[in-house]
């Protein structure tokens, strides 16, 4: 029964702002629905060097969550939290993409630890771990996992076409789902068999690993929801997301770059 005074008066506020834009009415949406911008700028920010702002991130997530109010059709019968969550992340991977904030001294970093990477792989004939490339380079194991995931996410974004200007929520869906190669038989081959090798290597992860990831990317939960869950604590969390993210990272990068 308590819900209904508040479902009440968000119809209200819809309603008002639907009609006659007004300002008032606006302002509640924005504030009802702000929740939406921290969740993207939380998960969008687990994968960025230390020196992105979040209050940057944030910033960027209330363009889209103003696009969003202003955009929104409710004849499609499409959900606004829903519509909302492409726009605002939209809008903040947006920024960053037009951005360089991967610094000169983190891509040098990179570098040198592919390097690495790949002289001790052809030394080994194998995929060698975190901790053999840190002692390699003398270099500390999170340091080596965090620059590699930096990295990974800037090359991410350089490729990424952006499909923010469509106010079409599912065109995008189509996109990241794959359905533009529809009638390509070697494409959907080749993403069947990075399927199936991406697969492959999340068994090869601890359990640990398998459970941090599942939550964070498939239940969507926060770092510091998965600490509470675990009972880890959120640095941990997030020392154990970049180490799964770092042996994952050859496969994706091959197919990606």
């Amino acid at each position: 029964m308590a819900e209904e005074p508040k479902q009440g008066e968000e119809q209200k506020d819809w309603d008002l702002w639907l009609k006659s834009r007004d300002p008032e009415a606006g302002n509640a949406l924005v504030k009802r629905y702000m929740p939406l911008v921290s969740f993207h700028v939380q998960r969008i920010a687990a994968g960025l060097p230390r020196n992105v702002s979040k209050e940057d991130l944030k910033s960027l997530g209330m363009f889209g969550l103003l696009d969003s109010l202003n955009k929104f059709d409710p004849s499609r019968e499409l959900r606004f939290d829903t519509y909302a969550s492409f726009r605002i992340r939209g809008a903040i991977l947006d920024g960053l993409r037009k951005e360089d904030w991967l610094s000169r001294g983190t891509r040098e970093k990179a570098k040198k630890i592919e390097s690495a990477i790949e002289s001790l792989e052809q030394k080994y004939l194998r995929t060698v771990s975190p901790k053999e490339v840190a002692l390699e380079l003398g270099m500390e194991e999170t340091e080596v996992c965090t620059t590699m995931n930096e990295q990974f996410f800037a090359n991410v974004l350089s490729i990424e076409e952006t499909g923010t200007d469509n106010d079409e929520p599912e065109a995008a869906s189509r996109f990241v789902s794959g359905d533009r190669n529809a009638g390509q038989p070697e494409s959907e081959l080749e993403k069947k068999e990075t399927v199936k090798e991406l697969a492959e290597a999340i068994r090869a992860l601890s359990e640990k690993e398998q459970l941090v990831l599942s939550l964070f990317y498939q239940e969507e939960c926060t770092l510091t929801e998965i600490g509470e869950v675990m009972g880890l604590s959120t640095s941990r969390i997030s020392q154990i997301h970049s180490k799964a993210i770092y042996k994952l990272r050859n496969i994706l990068e091959k197919r990606l770059l």
